[in-house]
């Protein structure tokens, strides 16, 4: 079923799917998006998240790109190494307890990890001050747990997500801070502004529990779209959800973590776990391989401007010099520029 509306724009916009159910208008928020979004209240919103529990967990990256391979991570200032053996990931201090070799650069030998500069092989036991870190697989994302900074929680705090699902993952690192990630995703109503591409209207309907109510119309190609109503939520302070409550692919997730690497540095990581009732989604999700660069290409995109739009927010809130900035990317690059 097609349906003819306008826009953000007015131009006309073609909405075809599952519609959402019809809202209350006394309930939708009202007034201009520059108006509704408040700063003060965005930011009593990141207070009310930084503060949640997170159990020590930190995202890594997506659980498919870590294979027998080492590769090297860098979580909230410390040096890992992650890898996988025998089906299961592991990850321990890059640092070799002998002497300090970078074990990223090492391979594994029997499903032990093995230094590059003097072949000492380390596994699931502890070797001097060195050990494996707690580690957890969830089949889409993997994470480590850093104990010693809150109390550890068995494994990551989620939010609930499909059963079946078209899955895609994208890991960039912006220079900011997880807070201004966070932030990024609790100003919803920059949506249809800044990512015309992506989004062809959006309408906040209103918060309810700390979840952000949402009606959106995304684009697919030119003036076709496909509107549903979501939500906004944060489970632990690193993270927040987006659900798609009603209309078209309702129950599908986009995760979106921010895990701290280094002072100023922090790793975005997006997954987007699509699903649908429809007959035809079976087939789709066998064909994962195939569609999931696209649903990474999206999203992609989406970040390298809200990455701009959080490295602005930093470079403002951090106090920044021009000088020191020019010194780092050169005079071309303005502070929050899409590059």
């Amino acid at each position: 079923m097609f349906r003819i509306t306008e826009d953000a724009a007015r131009r006309p916009l073609i909405l075809f799917g599952r519609a959402p159910q019809p809202r209350d208008e006394d309930s939708v928020a009202r007034g201009p998006d520059w108006t509704q979004a408040r700063p003060p209240a965005i930011q009593a919103a990141l207070a009310r998240v930084s503060a949640l529990p997170s159990g020590g967990w930190y995202v890594l990256d997506a659980s498919r790109r870590i294979g027998e391979r080492p590769s090297f991570y860098w979580v909230a200032g410390r040096e890992l190494v992650a890898w996988r053996s025998a089906g299961v990931v592991h990850v321990a201090p890059n640092a070799c307890p002998h002497m300090s070799a970078p074990l990223c650069e090492g391979h594994l030998r029997d499903g032990k990890l093995v230094c590059p500069w003097h072949g000492l092989a380390l596994g699931d036991h502890q070797h001097g001050a060195w050990a494996q870190l707690t580690s957890h697989d969830d089949g889409v994302l993997a994470w480590v747990r850093l104990d010693g900074t809150e109390a550890p929680t068995e494994r990551p705090i989620l939010a609930p997500r499909p059963d079946r699902y078209l899955e895609g993952t994208i890991r960039k690192v912006a220079r900011c801070d997880p807070a201004d990630v966070i932030a990024n995703r609790l100003d919803p109503w920059h949506g249809a502004h800044f990512h015309p591409h992506s989004f062809a209207r959006l309408q906040v309907l209103g918060q309810q529990d700390d979840a952000l109510a949402v009606r959106v119309a995304f684009r697919v190609a030119g003036p076709l779209a496909v509107e549903v109503d979501c939500t906004f939520h944060c489970p632990e302070p690193r993270t927040i959800v987006m659900t798609i409550i009603d209309g078209e692919g309702a129950g599908s997730v986009v995760e979106t973590h921010a895990t701290p690497l280094a002072a100023g540095h922090t790793a975005i990581v997006e997954t987007t776990l699509a699903t649908s009732e429809r007959s035809g989604f079976e087939l789709a999700r066998r064909a994962g391989a195939l569609l999931r660069p696209l649903v990474e290409r999206a999203a992609a995109r989406l970040w390298t401007e809200d990455k701009a739009y959080a490295e602005r927010t930093a470079y403002l809130r951090q106090g920044v010099t021009p000088a020191a900035w020019i010194e780092e990317r050169g005079p071309l690059v303005t502070p929050g520029s899409r590059v």
